[in-house]
């Protein structure tokens, strides 16, 4: 069974073995490897049993120490990272061939980015290698945002979970890359796209792969509980599923013919409902209910993360 802790070094010695540890960030909770070391790398997709064409994201902690793994970083990527990073944006660019293939899916671009908290930020400074980190759940299953979360699902498989308390964004980043030269929102996150065309101007945004993805958290159906789970309008919802015990995850409002009810914001917060999306999935996931009804919420800042993540967990293969 894992150890739950906030000892940096002890963090750094089970990286420094080659193993994995899970890490606290800003977005969710990731689980850790060596970036630079492909048997330490495997040892993710075994934990997670996530298939190795789905890519990850490299985890450093400076824009010098990530010119050490990438050929270059072009001036559109630059704007962003100066005016984002530390934070939840990843950039996808050429890498070096000291990042193994594992990393990258075969392919030649690897995904990047800082994050924004405080103890890992500090881990990734004391060691000589950048973190290879998906998020530290089983493949396809919702993304954990507090260390309970991981040691509920993947204690038995890691020695050590690195505790920096409940991740404050609560969706993971948003990926970026360069398409024939045109920038492109790869994966909807935690920072907006409306931030992102301030600092660079007009982006285009694609929709969601079902295979061999381009970058990391691109597949159709992802973030799913084990509950079937469907979105739209709930009252009608409820009246379709009648007979059923509900569960319903809305945005602002209580359904009172619904035998469960997880509200994300009474208020509206696009910004607390993202931090509470997928707590209020794994509770919900937790209960006897036999379907979870929820709704999309504004299209706009993170709502459209909201959304993505919703209609992924939605969605059948």
């Amino acid at each position: 069974m894992s150890h739950i802790g906030s000892e940096i070094l002890q963090a750094k010695s089970i990286l420094e073995a080659g193993k994995a540890v899970a890490i606290p960030t800003e977005t969710v909770y990731g689980l850790a490897a060596n970036a630079m070391d492909a048997d330490a790398v495997a040892q993710i997709f075994a934990i997670k049993k996530r298939p190795t064409f789905d890519p990850l994201i490299v985890h450093t902690y400076s824009l010098e120490a990530l010119k050490s793994f990438v050929l270059e970083i072009p001036e559109a990527a630059s704007l962003l990272a100066n005016a984002f990073w530390p934070g939840p944006l990843t950039l996808l660019l050429p890498k070096k061939p000291i990042i193994p293939d594992l990393v990258t899916s075969g392919l030649e671009r690897v995904a990047v980015r800082i994050p924004n908290h405080p103890l890992t930020l500090r881990l990734l400074q004391s060691l000589d290698f950048p973190l290879a980190a998906p998020s530290a759940n089983p493949f396809g299953y919702i993304s954990p945002t507090t260390a309970q979360h991981v040691a509920d699902q993947l204690g038995e498989d890691i020695e050590y979970i690195l505790d920096g308390g409940a991740a404050s964004i609560g969706v993971e980043s948003t990926i970026v890359g360069w398409e024939n030269g045109i920038a492109t929102v790869l994966r909807v996150g935690g920072l907006s796209i409306d931030a992102i065309e301030k600092v660079i101007g007009p982006v285009q945004v694609q929709s969601v792969s079902s295979s061999n993805p381009a970058a990391p958290g691109m597949l159709k159906s992802h973030y799913a509980p084990r509950i079937p789970m469907r979105a739209g309008n709930i009252t009608e919802l409820i009246k379709e599923f009648s007979g059923k015990k509900i569960a319903v995850l809305s945005f602002q409002q209580a359904y009172p013919t619904a035998d469960i009810n997880y509200i994300l914001s009474e208020s509206g917060n696009l910004n607390q409902a993202a931090q509470r999306l997928f707590a209020a999935m794994r509770e919900l996931d937790n209960t006897d209910a036999e379907i979870i009804l929820t709704e999309f919420v504004p299209a706009i800042g993170l709502g459209l993360a909201i959304n993505d993540r919703l209609k992924r967990a939605c969605a059948e293969e």
